[in-house]
């Protein structure tokens, strides 16, 4: 009997740090994102649970989208994050595309880390996606968020779960406000591959702004006169003078 109480307490204890974890998430999203609906909440959810939306068959095709990306895109053009977690539990991180355009990682390495992702074989079933995504919307359904469409968004939801699919994209409004440009990679990889290289890449940046490099300004350094040629001039010309009334004496 007490070993049934314990488990009983195990699990309700469980499900609730569970959705405290997944309301935390929501909020920070809304608060990043203002202009999200259910629907980028969503993605982001199932990218944690599920990784890439595809299994990549080519290679050539995958890279050829990524070079693309990166052609055509500015930094300006990109959010200021260079990596962001996936949903409330982070299985999987997104990584900015600006990590290749800043020269943190090379491109390679991000769409071998993403092809590596999406090709695990420890992708889970729709059906257990679905369950648990209903779990995630029951936390959602007692926040009161007021999202836009928010009744449209759960009906398209549900009509492409019910069909066995779950992949969707970001919304028409999301897109316009955040020109999302990323890669999904499985955050084990993450950490051992990108992380160690964006953390060195940090260290280098904040040693140049301590430094006294060429290009970095050093509040302590001594300010110089601009030359000025007339003012030599005249100098030269007032020693002269001294000079002169000195062997007139």
């Amino acid at each position: 009997m007490k070993k049934l109480i314990l488990l009983s307490i195990i699990l309700v204890v469980s499900v609730s740090v569970s959705a405290q974890d997944i309301a935390g998430f929501v909020s920070r999203q809304m608060e990043t994102y203002p202009q999200s609906r259910l629907l980028d909440i969503y993605k982001s959810c199932f990218q944690d649970y599920m990784g890439a939306e595809h299994l990549v068959t080519d290679r050539q095709q995958v890279k050829a989208y990524l070079d693309e990306e990166l052609n055509t895109t500015t930094l300006e053009d990109l959010l200021p994050w260079l990596y962001e977690p996936c949903g409330a539990e982070g299985n999987y991180v997104r990584v900015s595309i600006r990590t290749v355009k800043e020269g943190i990682i090379g491109a390679d390495l991000l769409l071998d880390a993403f092809i590596r992702s999406a090709n695990t074989d420890k992708r889970p079933s729709v059906k257990s996606w679905c369950d648990r995504w209903h779990e995630i919307l029951e936390v959602i359904d007692t926040m009161n968020l007021n999202y836009p469409n928010y009744a449209v968004d759960k009906l398209f939801i549900d009509s492409i779960l019910s069909v066995g699919k779950y992949a969707i994209s970001h919304s028409p409004e999301y897109r316009e406000a955040y020109h999302p440009h990323y890669r999904i990679v499985e955050r084990s990889i993450f950490d051992r591959e990108i992380l160690t290289l964006i953390k060195k890449w940090n260290a280098r940046v904040q040693m140049n702004k301590e430094s006294k490099l060429p290009g970095v300004l050093n509040p302590n350094a001594v300010k110089m006169t601009k030359f000025d040629p007339y003012r030599k001039k005249l100098d030269d010309m007032q020693l002269i003078d001294i000079l002169g009334s000195h062997l007139k004496r």
